[in-house]
Order: structure tokens, then sequence, then C-alpha cells
């Protein structure tokens, strides 16, 4: 497999926010969202076999292990990847929308994005996934502006989401938090702001 990096910090997004964790991001995407943060996982990392991967995240002594990218389904061995790990850990992958989810090991807990207009992706979005999805996954909506906001409560009406957790996460520098908080609270919608936390503070 193409690995760009493998190491440790705190998780900085959804429901498992602040809790240590061990992140596997794949090399290679599908996608080229505006806001996208982690460019250089398009084209860099080192090939690494589902048994070198292992034995790096056991060496961090960390029961949390996410997989993401770029795209981490785009790579087969993902999935014999997320096998080997659920016995033994927590573990979260993290995927763009764009691709099925469905052989994905049920233990695994999936954070799934839908694209909204603002990422220039959103006719990406693999709709099936949402009758794919179980009450412990969540949905993360990356908000730009109001435009975005009003497009994924819109979503979210009308697909009847059955999962625990719904994620909005304001651009960082481009939407202020203050302002989707008073949208959110103002439309009493049941959601979750999605602050990244780890942009706001360095532990690597």
């Amino acid at each position: 497999m193409k690995v760009c990096e493998i190491f440790a910090s705190i998780q900085g997004e959804s429901s498992l926010v602040g809790i240590p964790m061990v992140f596997v991001r794949l090399s290679g995407c599908n996608l080229r969202c505006s806001y996208c943060d982690t460019k250089y996982a398009y084209t860099d990392g080192d090939t690494l076999s589902v048994e070198e991967i292992i034995e790096k995240v056991k060496n961090f002594n960390i029961k949390y292990v996410e997989i993401t990218g770029g795209e981490p389904l785009l790579q087969p061995e993902v999935y014999q990847l997320m096998e080997e790990l659920v016995g033994e850990y927590q573990v979260l992958l993290e995927t763009n929308g764009s691709i099925s989810i469905e052989g994905v090991n049920p233990s695994v807990k999936i954070i799934l994005d839908i694209k909204t207009p603002g990422s220039g992706m959103c006719d990406r979005n693999y709709l099936k996934n949402l009758d794919l999805l179980k009450e412990i996954d969540e949905v993360k909506f990356v908000i730009t502006d109001r435009n975005d906001y009003e497009w994924a409560k819109d979503f979210i009406s009308k697909y009847k989401l059955k999962v625990r957790e719904i994620l909005f996460s304001p651009v960082f520098g481009a939407l202020e938090p203050e302002k989707l908080v008073s949208w959110i609270v103002q439309d009493r919608l049941n959601v979750r702001l999605n602050l990244q936390i780890h942009k706001y503070i360095s532990v690597r």
C-alpha cells in the first residue's frame, strides 16, 4: 500500500475529539476539494505492506486507529488492513463519500463526508452509501458559507440520516465558528459543531 504518513496525535474531529489516536494516512485521492488541507497526500508516500503498517501502529501502544487519506478506499488492500486491525483496536475510517462503503468491516466506525457545493465536488457524492451507514457511524459536512449551510440542512431533511452524529465543520480560516454556531442554534439543528482542534494546537 502507498502510505503518506503514520503518526500519533489527538483526534481533532468527530465525537471522539480529544482522544489519543494513531493515524494511518494513505496516499492518493480521487477528488480535489477547494479547501483540501492535505494536498501532500495526493502523491507523497512510501510503499508498505499491511504487516508493516500494523507493526508501526503497534509501536504507539494506543487503542484507537483512524484510517484516513487522501481517500483510503482507493487502495484495495485497505480492507485487509481494517480486518487485521479490528481485532485489537477501535478502528475509524474517514472517507470522502465518493466510493461505496459496502465492503467495510461492520466493526469499523465510518466518518462519511458529504461534499457541499463549496467543495466543488458535491456531484461526486455516492448517495447509496446513506443506506449502508450504521447508527455508530458519523456524517460530516464541511461548511464554507451560508449557502453550504442551507444545502446541508436541506440534505439532512431530505435523506433522514440514520446516524447518531451529524457533524458541521466550518472551513478553517474561511468561516468563523461563531457564525456557524449562530445558524445552528437559530435553526435548532440536531448536529454537532465539529472544530478541527488539531489546527489550534500542535502536539505532533
